[in-house]
């Protein structure tokens, strides 16, 4: 018989909605910023900083899914 740990479902279903969400927030707020930025140079690099997170965040995700990333 298969058994479902709860706990660790839950613990999963929560940080992804998180990471969902706070990806979300930073690619948003780049698309703002980059929008609004005109002749900015805070802006731009608010912007830019933003996206970077995002494409940080999606690489990490790659990397744990991915096992011949992790050099064993």
């Amino acid at each position: 018989m298969i058994t479902i740990n709860w706990g660790a479902f839950g613990v999963v279903a929560a940080v992804v909605l998180a990471a969902v969400v706070l990806l979300t927030v930073f690619y948003s707020g780049g698309v703002r910023l980059l929008e609004t930025a005109g002749t900015s140079t805070a802006s731009r690099v608010g912007a830019y900083a933003c996206f970077a997170v995002c494409v940080a965040a999606v690489l990490f995700g790659l990397w744990v899914i991915i096992p011949q990333f992790h050099g064993k």
